[in-house]
């Protein structure tokens, strides 16, 4: 008698192992929420796809943060008596579309350029067009502006770190006096024989060009060109290019 109690308490022991490890299985595929009610967990594969679209993609697009730093030139008004000099732009912005081949996004900005120009002496002797000679506009020699612009932009992505897009934008540009304002009234402007409104009041711009972007592994952090045809209503038609790190939050 003990010989067979024995043994079909060896044979039924694998039964209910079998049991409990299917019970366990059973409920590991279940979450207990806060109300007592059991919600069936995410599928194994499922949260394997979802581990793996994380891994593929290694980029964090967002809300972010922008320094720009380059090159502008004008080219038509003050091309002769201005040169190309220094742009340097931060802004904020957040791609608002986000997709694994797509990405549009806003961002605001303030910039400021500086320009050495020719002394308004020398712009005197080989005329410009507020003395009634020349095809420029007479300034005060060096050019400071600001800008507070606004754009949107498109991007895609022929591969996963790097995007080719295009921005539009606008804004407004003021370019100060750098002359003690008494001393331009006086002194220049009495030789020019008036006003060319460069620095009386802020102008409307607009522009527009191509924006290059790449992701670096340092998940946050990316890198990328924008080159800007700009034109200033009153003021000039000029090209900007300009490198950018950027980090996105």
């Amino acid at each position: 008698m003990m010989v067979l109690a024995l043994s079909a308490t060896l044979l039924s022991s694998p039964l209910v192992v079998s049991s409990a490890y299917a019970q366990d299985d059973e409920e590991e595929n279940f979450l207990e929420e806060d109300n007592g009610k059991k919600t069936k967990k995410p599928s194994r594969a499922a949260r394997a796809a979802a581990d793996d679209a994380g891994v593929i993609r290694e980029i964090n697009r967002g809300v972010y943060a922008k320094a720009s730093a380059g090159l502008g030139a004008y080219l038509l008004n003050f091309s002769r008596s201005v040169n190309a000099g220094t742009n340097v732009t931060l802004a904020v912005g957040q791609d608002f579309v986000d997709t694994e081949k797509q990405s549009m996004a806003w961002e605001v900005g303030i910039g400021q350029g500086v320009h050495n120009g020719a002394a308004w002496y020398e712009q005197k002797e080989y005329g410009c067009y507020t003395l009634g000679t020349g095809s420029e506009p007479c300034t005060e020699g060096d050019l400071r502006t600001y800008t507070l612009q606004a754009n949107y932009e498109i991007s895609f992505y022929p591969v996963r770190r790097f995007g080719i897009g295009a921005r539009v934008g606008a804004g407004v540009l003021y370019s100060p006096l750098l002359i003690e304002p008494t001393a331009y009234l006086d002194d220049v402007l009495s030789e020019y024989g008036g006003d060319p409104g460069l620095h009386s009041s802020p102008k409307p711009i607009v522009f527009a060009g191509p924006t290059f972007e790449y992701y670096t592994k340092l998940s946050h952090f990316s890198i990328g060109v924008d080159v800007d045809i700009v034109y200033g209503i009153g003021w000039d038609l000029g090209l900007n290019g300009t490198g950018n790190l950027k980090y996105t939050f």
